[in-house]
């Protein structure tokens, strides 16, 4: 017996032709009027390859099925800029910058807010056991082991999503983290977004 959460259909059928699905997008922008709100997205959907992040603006109304992360139903109201949600939209877009496309269903992965951040320098990568070490202020006992999932994501300082690949010993880094630590030596925690700082 499988004991792993469900997440629930959608009440109607998304059309299965001509749709696009994205997953740990980033809201990089939100407006309003009033009855249509635009929400601008960020991609990769070339997981671990270097490839620059697509944008597209989604046009999200009242028959856009919008999920928290526990499966609810909410308003187009509490979605928030630096949310990383997964979505489901058209691919019948037009040609403006970004693309802009009808959304059909988006779902919070993870909410900006909830989680802590860590300052630091790089001082150990490794791509087989997908973690990296960091250090502040050169004081070694701060050392903080920072593992990654699939969905953590990882950006420049100009903000375009990279691979872990590119993360190297000595770069600054903001790493947005879990609010719990192991006790371990180094303490251990779960990375959801790391921004290399300039």
């Amino acid at each position: 017996m499988n004991d792993q959460p469900t997440y629930k259909l959608p009440p109607f059928p998304i059309p299965n032709r001509n749709t696009i699905r994205v997953f740990s997008a980033r809201i990089e922008e939100i407006t309003r009027d009033r009855n249509t709100t635009l929400v601008t997205i960020s991609y990769n959907d070339c997981i671990g390859c270097a490839r620059p992040e697509d944008l597209v603006r989604l046009v999200v109304d009242r028959n856009t099925i919008i999920h928290d992360e526990r499966g609810r139903n909410i308003r187009a109201n509490e979605l928030e800029r630096g949310m990383i949600v997964d979505a489901t939209f058209s691919s019948a877009m037009t040609r403006s910058i970004p693309p802009q496309a009808q959304a059909f269903l988006i779902r919070i992965v993870r909410r900006r807010s909830a989680n802590q951040s860590t300052t630091g320098r790089i001082t150990q990568v490794n791509t087989r056991g997908n973690y990296i070490i960091t250090i502040s202020n050169l004081n070694p006992s701060s050392a903080i082991r920072f593992n990654l999932s699939p969905e953590t994501v990882i950006f420049n300082p100009s903000g375009r999503r990279i691979p872990l690949s590119l993360l190297v010993p000595g770069l600054r880094v903001r790493v947005e983290h879990a609010a719990f630590m192991t006790a371990s030596i180094p303490p251990q925690t779960t990375a959801f977004v790391i921004q290399i700082l300039r």
